[in-house]
């Protein structure tokens, strides 16, 4: 499977699917329009991390952008108490089912997060949207933050986009632990951005783009658990604190090349530090054979830069492609290894 994203705007989006309905009845048609209205505006969007992977839990920068595809939801409250969670979204085989639980809490905590309690107040949830449920993509994200526009909506509440945010943080702890907060950020604002926890509320800069930013991200199938991963690095890091940190040093500088790159629209240099970003992650152990075989076929096939994307050992890699020939190029070569490939440019 071979997907191709374009960025277009909720109203765009809404406004095209509606031109169609012209012949039908005119009630029916804004009915149906007003509703996509309003699922529209939960939309809570995918990320992949171009930088800082694991790194960024320490308080150290990473760069983030957010993909075209998006999470929504409907929120309705109903008579019956309890709670009812329809989630359509699309999903590679097992991702629902492996992270069944860790999002019941997540939804869990989000309605606590605004006061409510199903057994009070009836509530229905449908999750939908055309952004694949893998690991890496922030499926996780998009769902809480989609969750907390959708409540918002429900109430009704007036929401600043900080607010949101800070509800979708709140829902990752269940999914996580203790997040980052760079995927919920990335969700809620879109972009490309630079994220940095700190103690008190984290930093993060909307970066601008001065060429197009062409991606190939692919799944290795495997849905791994975020929580299980950071903890293991944990791990690691305490049983051996100088390797640790010597890896976290060689990762500062590296970041600071790759936004230099990003900053100047140098493509090759920005490939480059992808690719020794991907060595990094290896030395940390998160990646896997499925990642490093893909990321390998990626570059034989065009790309300037690869690497794994997100938590790994399975979950998505991202590659960098110069052109949009090379970027077909690179995805053509991927779906012969991968069981789901996407496209996106960022302009």
């Amino acid at each position: 499977l071979v997907c191709w994203a374009k960025r277009i705007s909720s109203s765009q989006a809404v406004s095209a699917r509606c031109s169609m309905s012209e012949y039908v009845d005119s009630a029916h048609e804004n009915n149906v329009c007003s509703e996509e209205s309003r699922r529209a505006q939960t939309r809570a969007f995918g990320k992949l991390i171009l930088f800082g992977e694991h790194f960024v839990v320490y308080r150290v920068p990473a760069l983030v952008v957010a993909v075209s595809a998006y999470t929504d939801c409907e929120c309705r409250f109903t008579d019956v108490p309890g709670l009812q969670v329809v989630d359509d979204r699309p999903a590679v085989p097992g991702y629902k089912a492996e992270k069944k639980a860790e999002g019941d809490e997540a939804i869990s905590i989000v309605l606590k997060h605004y006061g409510l309690d199903p057994a009070q107040r009836g509530v229905h949830l449908t999750f939908g949207g055309e952004l694949c449920a893998v690991s890496g993509i922030g499926a996780s994200a998009a769902q809480v933050v989609s969750l907390a526009r959708a409540i918002g909506q429900a109430l009704p509440k007036v929401q600043t986009e900080d607010e949101v945010n800070a509800a979708g943080y709140e829902g990752e702890k269940g999914y996580h632990g203790t997040p980052s907060g760079i995927d919920n950020t990335a969700a809620t604002f879109g972009g490309v951005l630079r994220f940095q926890r700190t103690e008190d509320a984290p930093i993060f800069v909307k970066k601008s783009i001065k060429v197009p930013i062409r991606i190939v991200y692919a799944s290795t199938g495997i849905t791994a658990s975020t929580s299980k991963v950071v903890g293991d690095v944990k791990a690691k890091k305490d049983a051996d604190p100088e390797w640790f940190e010597q890896l976290l040093a060689k990762y500062v500088e590296l970041q600071q090349r790759g936004e230099a790159a990003l900053d100047a629209g140098d493509l090759p240099s920005l490939g480059a530090c992808l690719d020794e970003n991907h060595e990094l992650c290896q030395q940390l152990t998160v990646s896997c054979k499925e990642l490093d075989a893909l990321v390998l076929a990626a570059r034989a096939a065009g790309a300037i830069g690869a690497k794994m994307s997100g938590t790994g050992r399975g979950g998505l890699m991202l590659a960098l492609t110069p052109t949009e020939e090379a970027q077909r190029a690179v995805a053509d070569a991927l779906k012969a290894l991968a069981p789901q490939v996407w496209a996106t440019t960022l302009a």
